[in-house]
């Protein structure tokens, strides 16, 4: 046996020896995933404290036309909050969805977010502006304190935003329950969706809650979203907007959100509170189909309103 087979059977015997080392486990994702449906990949991402359920009609009436990723975020839900280990939220959420886009191959799409929602959704677009497609905002916005306060700036949310974090540091579940239901009184009409939207807080995690509200209150993201090169679609609440002044100013404050996108929509749901897949879902349907089926990827006129 010459000198060199010699050598190279020893350390192939080395080698079998050698303890295998397993590769490390990838790190946990912070959203859980269910894919419904076929067609153009559309990703629908809840808001604050909300299952992927929050979805579920509006994915009935896609499915037979869209591949639909419902997302259900970290911390809300029943899903663990185990994968944002004290990291950003928004950063953490954003980079794992624009992960996930790439290792599932999804080309360009459709992301619709509602509140929280909304607002990963604009910042996964601005910082990718060539991974996403056409974008649907229902009542999430790229800097909420601005919707409210026209003259509001992240600085001068901060400390609102910290005593709101600090607030929800300390709650127990059941005083979760207890401080969503008196906050989600007021964002659907129907007294059974205030049951069901707080039943998802019984087992969300509070401290992640009061994290993203932080995060909502003091992340401007409306100087980037100039960097989106899709068409956008914001859908704002406006049930409680009675007259056409009132209207006109929360039209105006709602495009004032979006104003540096270059493609960009506006919409008014005037019969629905915050939670418009649930108050009005036919005029939601009806908006996002007329917005999807625009042939040159414009925002196509928005379906005509009830009673008009």
């Amino acid at each position: 046996m010459s000198a060199g087979l010699v050598a190279a059977v020893g350390a192939g015997l080395e080698a079998q020896s050698a303890p295998v080392t397993p590769a490390p486990a990838p790190p946990p994702r912070s959203f859980h995933v269910t894919k419904v449906g076929h067609g153009r990949p559309m990703i629908l991402i809840p808001g604050l404290l909300s299952s992927g359920e929050v979805w579920q009609a509006t994915v009935e009436r896609f499915k037979t036309r869209y591949e639909c990723h419902v997302l259900t975020l970290a911390g809300f839900a029943g899903q663990p909050s185990a994968a944002l280990a004290g990291r950003p939220f928004l950063e953490t959420v954003g980079r794992d969805l624009a992960r996930y886009l790439e290792v599932e191959r999804l080309d360009r799409p459709i992301l619709v977010g509602h509140s929280l929602g909304g607002f990963v959704a604009f910042a996964v677009a601005a910082a990718h502006p060539d991974a996403v497609g056409p974008i649907v905002a229902v009542d999430g916005v790229p800097f909420l304190p601005a919707l409210m306060d026209p003259a509001a700036d992240a600085q001068r949310a901060a400390a609102q935003a910290a005593r709101l974090r600090d607030f929800y540091a300390t709650l127990t579940p059941a005083q979760l329950v207890v401080q969503s239901k008196m906050s989600l009184v007021s964002m659907m009409k129907a007294p059974s969706d205030v049951d069901r939207a707080a039943a998802w807080s019984a087992t969300s995690d509070a401290r992640t809650a009061g994290l993203a509200v932080y995060e909502m209150m003091t992340t401007d993201l409306r100087p980037a979203v100039a960097a989106i090169r899709t068409p956008v679609l914001l859908i704002g609440a406006a049930e409680f907007a009675k007259d056409a002044e009132t209207r006109a100013r929360l039209h105006a404050a709602y495009e004032q959100q979006v104003a540096a996108v270059p493609n960009h929509r506006v919409v008014l749901a005037e019969d629905a509170r915050h939670f418009v897949m649930w108050d009005d879902p036919d005029f939601l349907w009806r908006t996002m189909d007329a917005f999807l089926a625009a042939p040159d990827g414009r925002p196509a006129a928005a379906a005509p309103q009830k009673g008009r």
